[in-house]
Order: structure tokens, then sequence, then C-alpha cells
């Protein structure tokens, strides 16, 4: 018995180090364990991120826009009249610009300032406001041409950046002078049918097409922009004379006025390359009204609407100095020229708006 209880005590003496080893590797475990992920998340303070070349790029100044430094300028470059670069791509220095109020036409969206032209539009565009009175018109309402030094648009445009374009409006001009507010509120007369595929006759007149065949005459005019749906109904309607019908162009939008392009007048503007003799009234003008007609047919929606990604703007609306021709920089920095008194503008009642009115 004595020696049984002996041995006992001897091996509780024995297993102590063993216990005490063990407790200590429990220990030790439990400090080199990582902690739990909402306790670091909560407790852990995060180490400053490197600085990353898009951080860094914060720091750059921001690029001027040129359409902001074209769109601010108030009037002409002090400069020989001339268009720098592409119609899509320039500027424009020595512009002249078409009064408010003259005898056969009358500017629309006054505010917009975009009555500004090369010398050589801005009298066709009074040539054309008087012949137009042979056609049946009392005269012109003449939309956007380009800005007092052309180059790019805030808004709308792609093209009238080198003084050489101009909207004209389908809808006949009134037999009194405008209010100021008034060509700012008129809605423009769209010419479509409900299809967007053929005219409305009872918009669309011979006097449309006597005014459009008119301006395509004219030798300095390389083109002439129209709906598919207008091109159409002139190709119907030109009879036997259809020399003029090669320069009229059917183009996107361009339903309730038509767009006049003349030629590059001088040296160090690029010219666009020559239309085709034929009409246009053939396979080409087949294939367009397809595309307005796809264009109509609701696009089904996708059975999960996909991640909206932010879209950059344009390339062409994020055009900078440094991408337009060298000219350019010397048209935007030179002293304005003395601003052109504008005609009056008579005060009359507004008048009732036009039929399918589309405000542009």
């Amino acid at each position: 018995m004595k020696r049984t209880h002996t041995l006992c005590l001897i091996g509780s003496l024995l297993a102590i180090p063993y216990a005490a080893s063990a407790e200590t590797k429990h220990n030790a475990a439990a400090v080199k364990a990582p902690a739990p992920v909402e306790a670091k998340r909560s407790s852990a303070v995060p180490a400053p991120e490197p600085k990353s070349k898009a951080v860094a790029k914060k720091d750059e100044p921001p690029k001027i826009l040129a359409k902001d430094l074209f769109g601010k300028a108030k009037s002409a470059a002090d400069l020989a009249p001339r268009a720098i670069g592409w119609y899509a791509k320039g500027c424009l220095s020595g512009a002249v610009h078409l009064a408010d109020t003259g005898p056969n036409w009358q500017a629309m969206r006054l505010s917009r300032n975009r009555a500004w032209g090369h010398p050589k539009l801005i009298k066709l565009l009074q040539r054309l406001g008087a012949e137009a009175k042979q056609d049946g018109w009392n005269g012109l309402l003449v939309g956007d041409i380009s800005q007092p030094r052309g180059g790019p648009m805030v808004s709308g445009h792609a093209s009238h950046q080198v003084g050489l374009d101009a909207d004209i409006w389908l809808t006949p001009m009134p037999d009194r002078v405008l209010t100021r507010k008034e060509r700012e509120d008129i809605a423009a007369t769209s010419m479509l049918d409900k299809t967007s595929l053929s005219v409305d006759p009872k918009v669309f007149t011979p006097a449309h097409v006597a005014l459009i065949k008119r301006a395509a005459s004219y030798s300095a005019v390389e083109r002439v922009f129209v709906h598919p749906a207008i091109k159409k109904a002139l190709c119907q309607a030109a009879g036997k004379d259809r020399a003029w019908l090669h320069k009229v162009r059917p183009i996107w939008g361009h339903y309730y006025h038509f767009h006049i392009r003349i030629g590059c007048p001088n040296g160090g503007c690029e010219a666009q390359p020559a239309v085709k003799d034929d009409d246009g009234c053939g396979a080409e003008l087949t294939n367009w009204l397809k595309s307005v007609e796809a264009s109509l047919k609701p696009k089904p929606k996708p059975k999960q609407e996909a991640e909206k990604k932010w879209v950059p703007p344009s390339e062409r609306r994020r055009i900078t100095m440094d991408q337009l021709p060298a000219e350019c920089r010397m048209v935007i920095e030179s002293p304005g020229t003395t601003p052109i008194a504008t005609d009056a503008v008579a005060t009359g009642t507004p008048g009732a708006a036009p039929a399918t009115p589309v405000k542009k």
C-alpha cells in the first residue's frame, strides 16, 4: 500500500512539467493566431495608399477644350477673311455677321451668336433670300451659320466650324418682323409624315422643291444636306431637269431645315471630295430609307439590365487647341473686330406655332 502511494506521488510530480509545457505551447499558439476579420476591419488603421498615376493626374491642370474658347468669342478675329482647316475641325478669321433682320431674311436663335460666316457665304445667303421671292417665299429664316471665330461649338453641330455651312429653315418666313423672343421660341416645322419615310404634302410644297433646287444650282454650293425622305420627294418632283440633284445629299436629321455648304474659297482650308455625277435617287437613297426605317423599330429590352457604364464624350467634342490647325491659335488670340450693330427687332404679336413643331 505504501509502495503504491509512493508511485502515484512520483507520477504526479513527473506530470507537472509536461502540463506546463503544453500550456505554454497553447498560449503561444493563441498569440500567433490572426485576429478575427471583423476585429481587423474595425480596429486596424489603413496604411496610406501610394500615389497612383490616376491620382497624380489630379495635380495636372485640366485641358482647356477648344469649344470653350471659341464659344466665348463675341466678335470676329480682326484678320483677313479665311476659312482654316476642315469643316468639322477648323476655325474662321475675318468673319462677317449676317444682320439679324434684312430685306429678305430673318436670323433665328439670336442668343446663340452663330450668324457669322465667310464673306462669300454671307453674300450667297443674301442672294438666295432675294431670289427666293421668285419661288413664292417672303424671305428666309436663317438658322446656325458659325460662331464669330468658327471653331468647335459647345453644343449642336460637329461641322459649321469654318464659316462655310449654313442652315435654312423650311418654315416659310412670315410677312412681318419676328420679335427677339419669337425667334428663340418659335418651333421649326417638320416636313415628314407620320411614317418619317415620306414628306407630308400638306407642308412640303413645290415652293420647297424650287428653293432647294435654286440653292443647289449655285456654282459655289457643293453640298445641300436634307433628310432622306426629302431627297426622295425631290427625286420624284425633279422631272427631266436632274442636273442639280447630285449635290443634294441625304443625311440624318435635317427634316425641318436644309444645310448649304460652299466649297473652300481660299488656301488653308481642306476641300471635300467631289460628289458623284448621278442623281443619287437609286440604290444610295434606297439604303438610306432602309436605315431610317430600321432606326424607327423599337429595340427589344434586354432580359437583365446591363450595368450602366460611364461613356466618355465624343472625341470630336473634346478637341483641344493643339489638335486644330496652328493658325487657329492666332485666330482665338487676335483682337476682336468692332461688333456690327444688328437691325432693330420690331415688336409684334407672337404668332401661332406651326404644325408639327420641332424645337431646335
